[in-house]
């Protein structure tokens, strides 16, 4: 992973900001079920303290097993409670039905439309987008039944641009690279000065900076941005980039695989990696055995 540097003032403006559009208070109560090494989790702990609310920790094997979460969540009773859409399929699969009046987030990964609608008949629902380089989430959206998914709007202080190969910025409708510029643009990546004058650039529109990030949208008539996946094979799975390569290459390396493809699963609620190959031998490659190969290798949320 590539250390993401964030100046102190970015991450005021994005607190500030979310407290403003979620319309967070001191009578709020969020339960925190994001590990701290995720940046979102950073609004679990810290939108609590500057608003005067409380913070319940989710303990890790809670929030691995769904029952078990869904028992704290109607023990703990919050609020406001954000996760990914793998998390919040968990939840759903398992019968919980939001009757606390949970105030949901979601973000991290696209959000099929099935657990949309599944999300929304529960109650509040918003999808949140953003990459870690504008610090946490940049635009949000309150999720409704009859509209399409989309990032919603920028937060405040925060600027989005749908711009073509040249930084020119596209007609309504039409695909193009996210670019996103504002209060919370990081100052670049940990010792890596190459790759972050490739990535964040000087804006041609304000002062400022623009970060390039890597995925492709549209802006529909309404102003709302549509993401439509990557312009590399990157993928994001339970809020992880990943890059499919690394597994293929891990697989083409054991010698029962002749060649593989990774290819992200959009199939029910949540997304999955699902691994296709051609074997080298005579008979059937043993998956249990080849995902213990894979696990001296690649670490967990690649498998």
């Amino acid at each position: 992973p590539k250390g993401v540097v964030v100046p102190h003032a970015a991450l005021t403006n994005f607190l500030l900001a979310m407290a403003n559009t979620l319309g967070v208070t001191s009578d709020d109560r969020l339960l925190a079920v994001t590990t701290h090494s995720f940046d979102i989790a950073a609004l679990e702990l810290y939108l609590p303290l500057i608003t005067g609310g409380q913070v319940c920790i989710g303990e890790s094997a809670t929030v691995a097993d769904a029952t078990l979460l869904a028992e704290k969540v109607a023990d703990w009773r919050p609020t406001i409670m954000q996760a990914t859409p793998a998390t919040w399929a968990m939840l759903v699969r398992v019968g919980w039905q939001n009757t606390e009046g949970v105030k949901v987030l979601c973000g991290g990964e696209a959000l099929p439309d099935g657990l949309k609608d599944q999300l929304v008949a529960r109650g509040e629902a918003w999808n949140l987008y953003g990459p870690t380089e504008t610090t946490i989430w940049s635009a949000a959206k309150r999720l409704r039944r009859e509209e399409p998914v989309t990032i919603g709007s920028p937060i405040a202080n925060t600027q989005l641009y749908v711009l073509d190969q040249n930084l020119s910025p596209l007609p309504v409708g039409v695909t193009g690279e996210l670019h996103i510029a504002g209060d919370g643009v990081a100052l670049g990546y940990h010792r890596k000065p190459e790759l972050t004058a490739e990535r964040f650039l000087d804006n041609p529109f304000a002062p400022g900076r623009l970060y390039r990030t890597g995925d492709r949208a549209r802006r529909l008539p309404n102003g709302e941005i549509v993401v439509l996946g990557r312009m590399d094979n990157q993928v994001k799975l339970r809020g992880h980039r990943i890059e499919p390569g690394e597994i293929e290459a891990v697989l083409d390396a054991h010698p029962a695989i002749g060649r593989s493809v990774v290819l992200l699963d959009h199939a029910g609620l949540s997304d999955r990696l699902t691994a296709y190959y051609t074997g080298n031998g005579d008979g059937p490659v043993d998956a249990a055995l080849l995902r213990a190969e894979l696990a001296k290798t690649l670490p967990a949320y690649m498998l």
